[in-house]
């Protein structure tokens, strides 16, 4: 009987690949192991086995595999059926799900080892400049790595240098395979055996009276395992005794000391883990109950509760009865920013119970996480994390709790699989037979839908936790203002006077601007030039902190220019504003207070925004600038005034959904203010107060909004009432993105007629240095989504079949709002 294997690559392939195996390792292998396969002309991939049968391929010779490199399944068969429903829903391949799930730790890959041909006749004069430098590289040393000539040479392209040494007979290539985890290990001592017994403690410590620094590491040893019966890190005994890690080696050298390593999780929580939950109040209470009803006849439950009425406390009692049932809870987020309040609250009540998962955390530590859940271990019971835990190999899931649900941090742009975390943890919850529940203060029009229409639950919590007042929020005309000449740079009298007040009284204040830098355009008052970003068609941003101009599509940057690119003059000026600037204007106005700033650029480090947070919660800093990232579910005792500097850029922007983020947006970080006793206050700088969406921000109408917004989306046809298909052409060359996009609109508006919009250029049509053309498709209730996406994919078939038009991207997006 021959025996094959089907398996799943790291790599956008539309089938899976298969190799020949033995009959021994097909009675060994199981779905969801990892296996070594070679793949292509000399790449090795470390692949998932998918399916053990006996058909060999028809269209191919099957190869053998490598090696396997797991003793048991590191990804379940839930977990293989859900990869399997993202790649059909959103129309990516298994391979791309795959490579998005997995720590990037699992996935070996080979390294190309070069060495020198030791039998090969060299003449040196015969080698170019670069062949020569890596050359003579290998006479000092064995073997490079690809990455290791690319430094030598600084140049991206070495492939075709070291080809060139190959066809030439100097070089050998062969393939490594790499274990790209480490597991942590902590150096730990003890006092060697020798010395343990009583007499010679005394001889050791007299041997030792000459060297006064070793002596005192003993002492301290001897003080630290008198008072704990732990075992003794290097570390802790380096602080305790004041010496250096020299002194400990030479005791270790002198076998006076016994060293020792003890592998540990890279990330330990400290909670307590005992805290007892708070008691609910009686709107949470009843809200609670409403959850549980829901729950009996609805496996999702939409929770509707305004900003600060409490809607973590019903988590965790939620989650409590959950554990108490032996079962698993996932806990997303939209954003890194809120895990770091959120884990602290929820140690608290349930310890070491809690892990946490998301795109800050390193290989090694997303693979101790991994490992934890597939064995069930204690430490991952609880699991809080962004988009990417989704995808965890869960054993016992219970309920999955998706926080601000409205957020558009969910939808996962680029790379493939493009998936909206909310949608694909519904249908995760169904395979588990477990509930889902949707929390938001200002829920997407999709999920109210579906809620008003009774596919969902709904709960609503309407008040504030102990009654504490919504903020009152006032609408400044800064058309007005500029008028009578009431404006300090970006800031109103009435904004000004307000905040004066808040820090005299104590409190905090939290200042949105959606925009980062400085300010976004640079503009010459002579000739009207503004700098472009070479490799795409936007202006530069000007930041300040490091005075250069960036693009934030691309990541281009230049030093600030002195003169016009276009006339010469020096006359620069700067039009617009973002975070750089509000927080420089408001350490001009108020010099004595503490001003901080929270964007993409001071959160770059792994603890960026733990730093930031914390020091606003201790107070440390009064005044906190920042962009959409401060508006998220964040929760601050004293902040008292909240301030939009300019509401109309969120208004204005070409999208369908903009009023309804605009509302969203501006709710939530309102809800910022006044969350204990006193009544916050939130002012809205803005060039339109008579605008529908900020009236109805202004008296917290959510119903009306939705209403009006839902009339706008049956009008022109947009979801929740028709879904949407985005597909996007991206190549360098003009002509043929144009070229392409038109066949592809052409097929697809003979099976889809009025439905297909476009092709059409965005507003920002090049980025680096291709360009994108859109088609958008919608797809009414009555048409099967399945069918719509077969007839998508035999047009793309067709499309790559052109020669001309197979070197230009096509990037599909189910659902891309």
């Amino acid at each position: 009987m021959i025996y094959f294997i089907d398996v799943i690559l790291p790599i956008p392939l539309q089938k899976a690949f298969t190799y020949h195996i033995t009959e021994a390792e097909a009675n060994f292998l199981k779905q969801g192991m990892r296996v070594a396969v070679p793949f292509g002309k000399s790449k090795i991939y470390t692949a998932l086995t998918y399916k053990i049968h006996n058909n060999p391929p028809t269209a191919y010779e099957a190869k053998t595999i490598h090696q396997i490199l797991d003793e048991k399944p590191v990804v379940t068969e839930t977990q293989i059926k859900h990869w399997e429903w993202v790649a059909g829903y959103y129309m990516c391949s298994l391979g791309e799900v795959m490579r998005a799930a997995m720590p990037n730790a699992f996935i070996l890959e080979s390294e190309t080892i070069i060495s020198k041909n030791e039998n090969a006749d060299v003449k040196e004069a015969e080698l170019k400049d670069d062949e020569f430098l890596i050359y003579e590289a290998l006479l000092h040393q064995s073997s490079l790595k690809i990455q290791d000539v690319v430094s030598i040479l600084d140049k991206k392209r070495v492939l075709p240098v070291i080809n060139g040494l190959v066809v030439k007979g100097v070089l050998n290539l062969q393939e490594e395979l790499y274990e790209k985890y480490q597991p942590k290990l902590v150096r730990y001592v003890k006092l060697h055996d020798n010395h343990k017994l009583e007499g010679k403690l005394q001889e050791l410590l007299e041997l030792l009276s000459r060297a006064p620094k070793q002596r005192d590491v003993i002492l301290a040893l001897f003080t630290m395992e008198a008072s704990s019966n732990e075992s003794i890190k290097v570390s802790e005994l380096v602080e305790r005794s004041g010496a250096s890690t020299s002194i400990i080696k030479t005791l270790i050298d002198k076998n006076i000391l016994d060293e020792y390593h003890i592998q540990t999780d890279r990330i330990e929580f400290e909670g307590e883990g005992d805290a007892d939950t708070k008691k609910l109040s009686e709107a949470q209470q009843q809200a609670y109950a409403e959850i549980e009803t829901a729950f009996e006849t609805k496996s999702v439950t939409l929770l509707h509760g305004v900003t600060s009425s409490g809607k973590t406390e019903i988590y965790v009692e939620l989650i409590q009865k959950q554990l108490a049932l032996g079962k698993q809870v996932l806990y997303l987020l939209p954003e890194i920013a809120l895990t770091t309040q959120l884990v602290q609250r929820l140690q608290d009540y349930f310890g070491d119970k809690v892990a946490v998962f998301h795109s800050r955390y390193s290989g090694n530590e997303r693979v101790e996480v991994w490992t934890n859940m597939l064995n069930n271990s204690e430490k991952a019971q609880v699991i809080i994390g962004a988009r990417s835990s989704l995808l965890l190999p869960f054993n016992n899931l219970g309920l999955i709790i998706v926080d601000e649900e409205h957020e558009s941090s969910y939808k996962q742009f680029d790379p493939a699989p493009r998936y909206h975390a909310r949608d694909a943890a519904v249908v995760l919850a169904n395979y588990h037979k477990a509930k889902t529940l949707l929390g938001s203060a200002t829920p997407s029009l999709e999920s109210y839908y579906n809620a008003s229409q009774g596919k969902y639950g709904l709960v609503e919590l309407n008040t504030r936790y102990n009654d504490v007042l919504m903020p009152e929020i006032e609408l400044v005309d800064i058309a007005d203002k500029y008028k009578r000449k009431r404006m300090k740079g970006h800031f109103s009298d009435r904004l000004i006077q307000e905040m004066t007040e808040t820090l005299e009284q104590g409190f905090q204040i939290i200042l949105f601007q959606n925009r980062r830098g400085f300010s976004p355009i640079i503009e010459c008052t002579t000739c009207g030039t503004s700098p472009q970003c070479p490799n795409c068609d936007v202006s530069l941003t000007y930041h300040q902190y490091r005075d250069q101009l960036r693009c934030h599509y691309c990541g281009y940057n230049s030093a600030m220019l002195k003169s016009c690119q276009g006339c010469g003059n020096q006359t620069l000026d700067t039009k617009g504003f973002g975070t750089e600037q509000i927080e420089e204007e408001v350490k001009a106005l108020f010099p004595d207070h503490k001003v901080a700033r929270m964007d993409l650029d001071t959160t770059r480090g792994k603890y960026g925004f733990e730093k930031i947070i914390n020091s606003f919660e201790q107070r440390e800093v009064d005044i906190l600038v920042g962009t959409q990232m401060v508006t998220k579910g964040l929760d601050f005792r004293y902040v008292k005034l909240v301030g939009v500097m300019n509401a109309d850029n969120l208004l204005n922007f070409p999208d369908f959904r903009a009023h309804e983020r605009s509302y969203q947006l501006m709710s939530q970080v309102a809800g910022r203010a006044g969350r204990t006793e006193e009544r916050g206050k939130v002012l809205i700088q803005t060039y339109n107060p008579h605008h529908n969406i900020l009236q109805q921000v202004s008296t917290n109408s959510y119903k009306a909004m939705f209403a009006e917004q839902m009339n706008d989306r049956h009008n022109y046809k947009y979801p929740p009432i028709y879904r949407l298909i985005k597909i996007t052409f991206k190549h360098k060359d003009y002509n043929r993105v144009n070229l392409a996009a038109d066949w592809y609109a052409k097929s697809l508006k003979q099976v889809f007629k009025s439905n297909v919009l476009g092709p059409e250029f965005p507003a920002i049509s090049r980025i680096r240095n291709l360009y994108n053309k859109n088609i958008l498709i919608k797809i009414p209730q009555n048409q099967s989504i399945g069918k719509t996406k077969e007839a998508i994919m035999k047009i793309e078939n067709s499309f790559n079949a052109v020669k001309d038009f197979r070197p230009v991207r096509v990037v599909l997006n189910v659902d891309n709002y």
